[in-house]
């Protein structure tokens, strides 16, 4: 790595890159004089072709003190024992009380009503765990996650959030099918480290010392292989992807970013070292500024940060806010701080990249603020979720992005990174894709195209791989397909996708979803054959490096005026319980009627197009599989089985095959028991 960073470098200072700098009107990524304005007939550069994905963990594995993913980015994947030692990963510590009893005022806090705190701090270890992971459609992959240990078959799977999922092979096949430009992001969290079982870290908890290790991962990972190359500056993004090479930008996403040292000195060591964008929060308020809370958990950290407990609204709990100071619209009250406006001007010297996800949104004002004193500087957000399109829940969150912001994106020239992990999302009227899958593309469809009619903002992906949340779910398969919704829903959803199209891609992602950064790939494909407009995300690696030459350019001011924002054509949201209630009950359970194929898992016959279960009727709660009566509850070229293979669906029998009847052959002829 030490002889390609140096060749990256001196290509950087080189006369021929100076000279490429002026004719691109880019400003030198070193603290150099500003090149002369060029005239305007100076030729601009050809686009790049690719998607970019604006913010991936590539190297996660050592984040949290080493303590929590199973699987490396390199090597060879394997499977997990997914079992009950008090030492396996992705689980927290059996007693996490002593982690409440930093604040003397805890015990005046009732966290019974936030369910997941108390069952996380109550019961720890592996039962504390899956309930981490456990969402709509899952049963978690954390604690005991005996069904999702195999490699291939269990996992990587779209809600394996404890499991690698961006495993370098992986990286090449996103590269292969049209990724161009990645920003890995190096992340940690030291409330998620001090959680986990001491037996299973490394290293004593420390965000940046994570952060540098990761930094070192990807530093050495340029260095042996030929296909992949850190990009120090949008001229050199431009170089690497023009020699069909993927272009890896290097950012930090930390809590405690750079911890007590003197930032100043930080910020030219990591940038001397190749990071090229930072997120000044993330997660938690720190000494540059206020964080977006949206999760529990995190609110509970915050709490053990400062012991404040707000009462103004309840975020955490009924009628308090753990940690978090917010107004009475449960927002942070909390903007940069002196050193983050200084930290924020600091990077706008250095031709930075400006991650505002997880700033709360006075964190937004005051960047944006600074923007406009820097003639517009661009602004991004690496990820992050439309609020005016999402489910009520998610909307409520300030981490979710509202159209002011976008438009403040806009003005600067910056991008959104759409995140993939999309859950239920309302229906946006002006596309013309159903939205009749809880979850899967059809949802990330709602969203993109709000982002592209309505927002009219460039974007790219901001899946977050390996970033703690689960991903775009299938729309076929036993595997959570269009399961963000509920079971009843999800089924009748799951079965018009098999009637009514469009069909399987033909890879794993149909069945197991956005399991890995290799499926990016795939997700384009399915939005395009479901009728999105996806040029844009298609062309976004060169949208980013526009942004990115923005930030070093001469600016004359703002680069859009936004003014053609448009947020309706959004469906009026009705709630899961009404929803719900439409279905038929049996046991006290709503379920789809006559939604389940033969061979699909059943609760009840009536589920079964067939009218037939393995399970005998009852409110046992145990499931089987439904079964076929006739042969026409099986493919065209199968037969209902008979004996040992009574009630499954046989594939027909090929000339010469023993035979008792003729619907067992494809000639559909059984003549002295063999196939005609």
């Amino acid at each position: 790595m030490q002889r390609r960073l140096r060749s990256g470098l001196r290509q950087l200072f080189s006369p021929w890159w100076l000279a490429s700098a002026v004719a691109l009107s880019c400003g030198p990524v070193a603290e150099e004089p500003t090149p002369a304005p060029q005239p305007e007939s100076v030729a601009q550069p050809l686009a790049v072709s690719g998607f970019a994905e604006m913010h991936h963990h590539m190297f996660a594995e050592e984040a949290f003190g080493g303590g929590w993913f199973h699987g490396s980015y390199t090597g060879a994947l394997a499977s997990c024992d997914g079992g009950a030692p008090e030492s396996d990963h992705a689980r927290v510590r059996m007693d996490l009380r002593d982690l409440l009893n930093l604040c003397p005022n805890s015990g005046s806090v009732n966290l019974s009503g936030v369910p997941i705190l108390s069952d996380v701090f109550g019961v720890g270890g592996a039962v504390a765990s899956e309930v981490i992971g456990q969402i709509e459609g899952t049963e978690g992959d954390t604690g005991l996650h005996l069904g999702r240990m195999n490699t291939p078959t269990e996992w990587p799977r779209w809600d394996t959030i404890a499991h690698q999922q961006a495993w370098e092979g992986w990286l090449k096949q996103a590269k292969d099918g049209g990724m161009s430009l990645v920003m890995v992001s190096l992340v940690s969290n030291e409330f998620l480290c001090k959680a986990l079982p001491y037996q299973n870290l490394k290293r004593p908890c420390d965000e940046m010392a994570d952060v540098d290790l990761q930094l070192q991962m990807a530093r050495d990972f340029d260095a042996r292989n030929d296909w992949v190359e850190i990009a120090l500056s949008p001229a050199h993004a431009r170089q690497i992807i023009a020699a069909g090479k993927l272009a890896m930008v290097l950012s930090i996403e930390s809590s405690k970013l750079f911890g007590t040292k003197d930032w100043r000195a930080e910020l030219n060591r990591v940038y001397g070292l190749g990071v090229r964008s930072l997120q000044p929060v993330h997660q938690l308020d720190n000494r540059f500024g206020g964080a977006a809370p949206h999760n529990a958990i995190f609110q509970v950290a915050q709490f053990l940060e400062n012991c404040h407990i707000d009462t103004d609204c309840g975020l955490t709990g009924s009628g308090f806010t753990l940690g978090f100071d917010v107004d009475a619209n449960c927002r942070n009250t909390k903007g940069l701080t002196t050193d983050g406006k200084a930290l924020v001007q600091e990077m706008m010297a250095k031709g930075m990249l400006i991650d505002m996800a997880h700033m709360s949104e006075r964190s937004v004002q005051d960047a944006f603020a600074l923007s406009q004193a820097n003639t517009y500087y661009p602004l991004f957000v690496s990820h992050g979720h439309f609020r005016e399109v999402m489910n009520p829940d998610l909307a409520a969150n300030e981490k979710t992005t509202p159209a002011w912001v976008v438009r403040d994106i806009r003005q600067t020239g910056g991008m959104f990174g759409l995140r993939t992990a999309h859950d239920e999302t309302r229906t946006y009227t002006r596309t013309t894709v159903a939205n009749n899958c809880q979850g899967s593309t059809r949802s990330l469809a709602q969203a993109y195209e709000f982002g592209r009619q309505g927002l009219k903002v460039n974007m790219g992906f901001g899946a977050d791989l390996n970033g703690f949340i689960q991903q775009t779910r299938p729309r076929f398969g036993n595997f959570g397909a269009c399961s963000a919704g509920f079971r009843a829903e999800a089924d009748a959803q799951m079965d018009q996708q098999r009637t009514s199209g469009p069909g399987r891609l033909g890879t794993d992602f149909d069945v197991y979803g956005l399991a890995h950064v290799g499926f990016l790939p795939d997700v384009v494909r399915d939005l395009k054959q479901l009728g999105v407009n996806t040029t844009g995300l298609e062309g976004s690696a060169e949208n980013f490096i526009r942004m990115w030459e923005r930030a070093n350019s001469a600016r004359t001011g703002m680069a859009d005026a936004a003014a053609d924002i448009d947020t309706s054509g959004v469906a009026t949201y009705v709630p899961k319980a009404t929803r719900e209630a439409a279905y038929p009950q049996q046991c006290g359970k709503a379920y789809a009627p006559a939604s389940k194929a033969v061979g699909d898992t059943c609760r009840f016959a009536a589920e079964c197009k067939s009218n037939s279960c393995t399970t005998s009727e009852g409110c046992s709660g145990s499931t089987g599989s439904c079964l076929c009566v006739t042969d026409a509850h099986c493919g065209t070229n199968q037969y209902c089985g008979w004996g040992l293979n009574s009630g499954s669906c046989v594939n027909k029998k090929a000339k010469g095959a023993l035979c008792s009847s003729a619907r067992e052959c494809l000639s559909n002829s059984c003549k002295w028991l063999t196939c005609g």
